[in-house]
């Protein structure tokens, strides 16, 4: 009986063992809070997973990192927004986490054309081509001054169900913002903000960096006061569009012959409306150009630019650094 006792013991405790082992295991995987409500968390790009678990850790969001890591099974975390709570298991945590983000990080570059941000928002955010159309021909054309140029190059985090509507004005906001500092000098400079928003959009298609702009913002004012035709090529590729070498591709002899009020070649003065969405530093070298007698420039093979006082000054450049 007394051998019989200690194996029943023995037994027991080995089973009370396993039992707390087991407890103690689920017990890690297990929701930190019984109720609690849902909320986000963004997912940089630079970001990394270990630095993710670590910050779910300290905020409460898992009990234990090991376990997490278990649940992830190597799974992967992209950049963007997520919906997740306290109340959820390792399990469902990573489920959410490795599963398509509910708002898409989205860059837009400084110089694009309205449809190439349309491009952009299709591929990011899974639209159709009636969205795409819509983006294009609806929602960025309903009042004349923001047909182009509003639409503020940055990076955003957009919910993946945000209509062209919103993301326009989203995009408009921005703009907002970031041309707030400049809108009373321009106004006491006495340019409208418009005018300065289509000479930014010429200056960054043109420029090769930003240490450009500056001085192109100059020749372009000296042509603007001479009455010059401004003959930018990047009048002609907005007018052109894409035929299928890209919206930007080098212009040709017949291209300058285009009948368009944006062929800077054949109209003087500024064309209707930007022909880009501009950053912040095409803007700011408008307001701050270059002083110089120069009336002509070209970028060489480097990018690098060089100006020219008169015509003949611009036909050596051509001939020593473009040919």
């Amino acid at each position: 009986m007394i051998k019989n006792r200690k194996i029943i013991i023995i037994v027991g405790t080995i089973l009370a063992i396993i039992i707390i082992t087991v407890f103690v295991f689920l017990y890690q995987f297990s929701a930190p809070q019984r109720n609690a409500e849902e909320e986000r968390i963004v997912v940089n790009s630079t970001t990394t997973t270990t630095e993710l678990i670590s910050k779910l850790k300290e905020q409460g969001y898992i009990r234990n990192i090991w376990a997490f890591k278990f649940a992830l099974k190597n799974g992967e975390i992209r950049p963007g927004g997520y919906k997740i709570s306290k109340s959820m298991n390792a399990w469902k945590m990573a489920k959410i986490l490795t599963s398509e983000p509910y708002m898409k990080w989205v860059v837009i570059p400084e110089g694009l054309r309205k449809e190439q941000i349309a491009e952009i928002l299709t591929k990011e955010l899974n639209w159709n081509e009636q969205q795409k159309s819509d983006w294009i021909k609806k929602y960025t054309a309903m009042k004349s001054d923001y047909i182009e140029g509003v639409y503020f190059p940055d990076t955003y985090l957009i919910p993946k169900d945000e209509n062209g509507l919103e993301i326009a004005q989203r995009f408009v906001n921005k703009f907002n913002e970031e041309f707030a500092p400049y809108s009373d000098k321009f106004t006491q400079a006495n340019i409208k903000w418009t005018t300065a928003l289509k000479i930014a959009s010429l200056i960054q298609r043109e420029a090769g960096s930003k240490d450009d702009m500056p001085l192109i913002a100059g020749i372009i004012w000296n042509r603007l006061s001479k009455d010059m035709k401004l003959e930018i090529d990047a009048t002609l590729q907005y007018a052109r569009g894409d035929t299928g070498n890209g919206w930007w591709s080098p212009i040709n002899v017949l291209d300058k012959q285009t009948d368009s009020p944006y062929n800077t070649y054949l109209n003087k003065g500024l064309p209707p409306h930007p022909i880009c969405n501009p950053g912040i530093d095409a803007i700011d070298a408008v307001l701050n150009p270059t002083e110089t007698d120069c009336l002509y420039y070209l970028h060489d093979s480097n990018r690098q630019i060089h100006c020219a006082v008169t015509y003949e000054e611009h036909k050596a450049n051509i001939e020593k650094y473009l040919k």
